[in-house]
């Protein structure tokens, strides 16, 4: 499932940012392509503003295991409208993966590992990958009150791959409290279900600045895009 109802305002561009084109395709084109090209996937559901009118325009979108539904106003709602359709689908107990459409740079060896490591301990599982910097807490008025340790902190990634029935649920019950999901982690998190992480590739970056579109560019064109 890829929630893509956004329209991405910290990037500040015209569009939103999943069509922004990075090395001669629309963004999301290349997150799509990263999905598809895994034989052990069997549909991707594209969650899509329900005015967008730019999804029907990339190539992906002619792949028959391609469905496009309409998302809401929250990422967690628009996986949330994807989970229904795929309940639709299969069955409660089948294997299910969210990806970021802003997250194009994903190599095949980084999905295969998240898959079977997921499907060999039978346990939820998410990429992750190291905090290098030093962190820092700070206060209201952006004063240093602690120095965090970093050895326990790791960058949550998608995909994130979780069993259909368990994830739905996990998600309503978070919403109905209205708890802050910002990822299918913390809604398991929530929901007292444990998550495995498995460790995923620095290229895998989340577009969100306007910085991160000429890094993304670099990964998909350099050959150093697969390095783990």
């Amino acid at each position: 499932m890829v929630p893509a109802a956004g329209t991405g305002v910290r990037l500040g561009a015209d569009i939103p940012k999943q069509y922004l084109t990075l090395a001669g395709l629309p963004m999301i084109e290349h997150t799509l392509r990263a999905l598809l090209a895994n034989d052990q996937i069997r549909a991707v559901v594209v969650a899509v503003d329900p005015a967008d009118t730019l999804i029907d325009t990339l190539p992906s979108a002619t792949d028959r295991r391609v469905i496009i539904v309409h998302g809401g106003q929250e990422r967690s709602h628009s996986v949330l409208a994807a989970l229904d359709t795929v309940a639709e689908l299969g069955k409660s107990g089948d294997w299910v993966l969210v990806h970021d459409a802003a997250r194009p740079c994903l190599p095949r060896s980084a999905l295969d590992r998240l898959i079977a490591a997921a499907r060999s301990s039978n346990t939820g599982s998410i990429l992750v990958s190291p905090v290098d910097d030093t962190l820092k807490q700070v206060n209201a008025e952006g004063e240093v009150i602690a120095t965090v340790d970093r050895e326990a902190m790791r960058r949550a990634q998608t995909p994130q791959m979780f069993p259909l029935g368990v994830l739905r649920a996990s998600i309503a019950e978070a919403l109905a409290a209205h708890y802050s999901v910002t990822d299918e982690a913390s809604a398991m998190e929530f929901a007292g279900h444990p998550v495995a992480t498995v460790p995923g590739p620095r290229c895998n970056i989340k577009v969100t600045v306007a910085e991160d579109v000429a890094l993304a560019e670099w990964y998909l064109t350099t050959t150093e895009r697969g390095l783990q």
